[in-house]
C-alpha cells in the first residue's frame, strides 16, 4: 500500500472539510475551546474518529501530504509560548566506577534528585550499539511501508503487551499531542517473541535487559541517598514493572500550533530515557519556566516520577515535562517507566524509615489501581495528581 493511501477517500474528505472549516473560520491563533464553541460547523468528535480509523496515526497525517494542523491538535497559545530560562542546566552524573565512587555518586544522584528531579547519566554501561539499535528499530518499524503489518499492533486494548496507537487520550483530552506511540510492556511478563513487530524482535529485549540492569542500580543510589538500605526501593518492587513506549515525533507544519507531548509529570517511580541524537524538544518545567533538557551524546535522562516523591515523603521531586513539536523530524525517543500497575491491590505510602525522626506524613497510604484510575483522570491544569492522596 503506498503511503499516501492511509486514509480512505471518505476519511480524507471529512478530514479535510474540517481543516478548511476551520482556516475559513478564522484567521488567527484562538483558543481552541472558544473556537469548537463558536464554530457549529466543526465536528470534532467525527473529525477524531475518521482520523483514528486510518489506524496510520500522526505519520499517516503526514505522509499524505497535509500542511495544516487538524484542529483537534491544535493547543491554546498560552500552553505552547510560555516564558523559558537558560540559567539552570541539567546535571550529568558520570557512573563510571560506580561501585568504587559510590558515595560521591549517592550524593550527586541526592542533590539533583531533592532540587530539580532531572538529572543525565553517562557511562551506565548501556552499550552505544543497543541505543542506536533500539532508535533505528523504531525508524523502521514507523516507515514500513507494508501499512498491514504496522495496523495490526494499533489499539486501545491496555492489556495488551504490545500495542501501537496515537495519544492514549485521544478521544478525551482537549488536544492531542503530535505523536505516534509503539508500546511494550516488558515486565514482569514480557510478550512472546512472535507478538513483537519484526523491526524490535532482538533488539526490544536486549534493550530491556539492560534498562532492568540500570533501573535496579538506580534503586540502589536512590535508597542510599534516602538513607536507606541499598536495597530498599527494590524490596518494595519499585522495578517490579516496566513500561517502553517508543515514540515518534514527526515533522509537524505549524509546530505553532502543536505540541508533541504535553505537560506531565510521569506515574510510576522513575524514568530512564533514551533521547534522539541530534533533535531537541524536551523540557522540563522549574520554578515555572521551561528548562530545554537536550540529548548529550552517550548519556540517559532520568527523571523522578510520582510515586517515588510519594513514598519518599517529598524528600524526592517529581517533575512535569514536555516534547515541542517542530518542523524537523522524525524525532525518536524511548521511555522506560519503572512502575508497579501489575500489582493492584498493593499499598503504597511514606515509607516508615522517613518518618522514623518524627516528621509527618504528607500523604496517606494508596493502593495501585486506586492511584492509577486517579492519575488517567482529567485535572485541571497544573494540578498534580498527587495532590489528591495529601493529608
Amino acid at each position: 500500500m503506498a503511503k499516501d493511501d492511509a486514509f480512505t477517500d471518505d476519511q480524507k474528505h471529512c478530514l479535510k472539510k474540517s481543516f478548511s472549516s476551520y482556516r475559513q473560520n478564522t484567521s488567527s491563533i484562538a483558543d481552541t475551546t472558544q473556537l469548537s464553541m463558536s464554530t457549529t460547523s466543526y465536528d470534532r468528535a467525527s473529525e477524531i474518529k475518521a482520523f483514528d480509523e486510518t489506524k496510520a496515526g500522526v505519520k499517516g497525517l503526514v505522509d499524505a501530504g497535509i500542511t495544516e494542523v487538524p484542529r483537534f491538535f491544535i493547543h491554546p497559545t498560552e500552553t505552547i509560548i510560555s516564558d523559558s530560562t537558560t540559567e539552570l542546566q541539567i546535571p550529568v552524573i558520570d557512573m563510571k566506577d560506580v561501585n568504587t565512587r559510590k558515595k560521591e555518586i549517592v550524593e550527586k544522584v541526592k542533590e539533583a534528585s531533592e532540587t530539580i528531579g532531572f538529572f543525565k547519566v553517562a557511562n551506565h554501561g548501556v552499550p552505544n550499539k543497543v541505543m542506536d539499535e533500539m532508535l533505528d528499530a523504531i525508524k523502521r518499524f514507523m516507515d514500513d511501508d507494508d501499512e498491514g503489518e504496522k495496523k495490526k499492533y494499533y489499539s486501545r486494548d491496555n492489556d495488551r503487551k504490545v500495542m501501537f496507537n496515537c495519544n492514549y487520550d485521544l478521544y478525551s483530552s482537549p488536544a492531542a499531542n503530535w505523536r505516534d506511540t509503539l508500546i511494550f510492556r516488558m515486565a514482569p511478563d514480557p510478550p512472546e517473541k512472535e507478538e513483537v513487530p519484526c523491526a524490535f524482535r532482538e533488539i526490544v529485549f536486549d534493550y530491556s535487559f539492560h534498562m532492568k540492569k540500570l533501573g535496579e542500580v538506580l534503586l540502589e543510589l536512590l535508597s542510599e541517598a534516602l538513607g536507606l538500605k541499598p536495597d530498599h526501593l527494590k524490596e518494595m518492587e519499585c522495578a517490579h514493572g516496566i513500561v517502553a513506549a517508543c515514540h515518534y515525533y514527526p515533522p509537524c507544519p505549524e509546530p505553532h500550533l502543536a505540541i508533541g507531548t504535553s505537560k506531565h509529570s510521569d506515574p510510576g517511580f522513575f524514568t530512564i530515557l533514551l533521547q534522539d541524537k541530534s533533535i531537541s524538544g524536551l523540557q522540563m518545567l522549574h520554578n515555572n519556566k521551561w528548562v530545554d533538557v537536550p540529548p548529550s551524546p552517550g548519556c540517559l535522562v532520568i527523571n523522578i516520577a510520582d510515586l517515588l516523591q510519594l513514598i519518599s515523603n517529598d524528600k524526592l521531586k517529581t517533575v512535569e515535562h514536555r516534547v515541542l513539536a517542530s518542523k524537523e523530524g522524525p524525532r525518536l525517543s524511548v521511555a522506560c517507566l519503572f512502575l508497579n500497575q501489575y500489582s493492584p491491590s498493593r499499598v503504597y505510602g511514606p515509607i516508615m524509615e522517613l518518618l522514623a525522626n518524627g516528621s509527618a506524613p504528607i500523604y496517606r497510604e494508596v493502593v495501585i489501581d486506586e492511584f492509577n484510575k486517579h492519575y488517567n483522570t482529567k485535572r485541571p491544569d497544573g494540578m498534580s495528581a498527587l495532590d489528591h492522596f495529601k493529608l
